[in-house]
């Protein structure tokens, strides 16, 4: 498997090839599917940010690398926030993890807004991550290339009609590539994800895993988001995410035989395993007898 030239800005800097990076997800949400949403009702605000400061460092100690703040739920059906209500719950958390969390530690905000991406760059973010892969909010591209940041080009089903899943995704990522290319956006910042679970039926998805290698003609890094996905349960036979474990490593291992470069979890602990034994076996990691 041929490694891509690193990505560096600022102080950091990923390496693809040599191991895979783990990225802890941090939902600042009260109804996300997998049910780790941070925000309840009867929870003050300072213990929403205290909660995911602790869950953050705990993933950061069990091996993430990238830690991915989301203030708004990407479940199916779910109901949209505005972006005052997004930063009110993203904003506080990630400023806190900024002071917590160690310099070489990669805040990333998840949202498809501009001006929440803005405000949570300036909070301490470093990276965004865009489920519309820019197509949602025209000023994300522009603002992403002025402050030289990487961005996750996610591909996004919902609304598109298909033909052959995996035809579609490679297009509709080829397409936001030229999208981020044109605004300025460095190459070697683009990062990539197939978008398991945004608009697909599950065969779709089970399809998009078995020929996952087939996003390397992009060339660009890959991100793979399976973890806790109703596929799984599913295929499962109707486990709760809370169940979904075994079935997550399952995919992740195999995600990383086909080309996956990030991996996007939230059970970091468990999943760091499967990476570290995934990497000695697919990419010849070092590791101590």
């Amino acid at each position: 498997m041929a490694s891509l030239p690193p990505t560096i800005w600022g102080d950091h800097q990923l390496e693809w090839g040599k191991r895979t990076h783990v990225m802890g997800i941090i939902n600042v949400t009260p109804d996300s599917f997998s049910g780790d949403g941070l925000v309840e009702e009867t929870l003050a605000p300072d213990a929403v940010v205290a909660r995911a400061v602790a869950q953050a460092q705990q993933f950061v100690a069990e091996g993430a690398m990238l830690i991915d703040v989301g203030g708004e739920s990407t479940r199916p059906n779910s109901a949209p926030v505005s972006a005052e209500q997004e930063l009110s719950r993203v904003l506080p958390v990630i400023q806190a993890l900024h002071a917590a969390l160690p310099e070489k530690v990669i805040i990333s905000i998840d949202t498809y807004k501009a001006e929440v991406a803005r405000q949570a760059l300036d909070a301490g973010a470093c990276l965004i991550n865009d489920i519309w892969a820019l197509r949602r909010d025209p000023h994300m591209a522009v603002l992403a290339a002025e402050r030289g940041v990487p961005v996750v080009l996610m591909a996004n089903m919902r609304g598109y009609q298909r033909h052959e899943i995996v035809s579609d995704v490679v297009r509709f990522l080829a397409g936001s590539i030229d999208l981020a290319l044109q605004a300025g956006i460095v190459w070697e910042r683009i990062i990539v994800d197939p978008g398991i679970g945004f608009g697909t039926t599950p065969e779709e998805n089970l399809t998009l895993l078995h020929r996952l290698g087939e996003l390397r003609t992009l060339g660009r890094p890959i991100l793979l988001g399976t973890s806790r996905k109703s596929t799984i349960g599913l295929v499962l036979g109707g486990l709760p995410p809370s169940e979904r474990i075994e079935g997550t490593a399952a995919t992740v291992a195999l995600g990383i035989a086909l080309g996956a470069d990030i991996v996007r979890i939230h059970d970091v602990r468990e999943m760091m395993r499967v990476v570290k034994m995934s990497d000695a076996v697919v990419r010849g990691t070092p590791f101590t007898l």
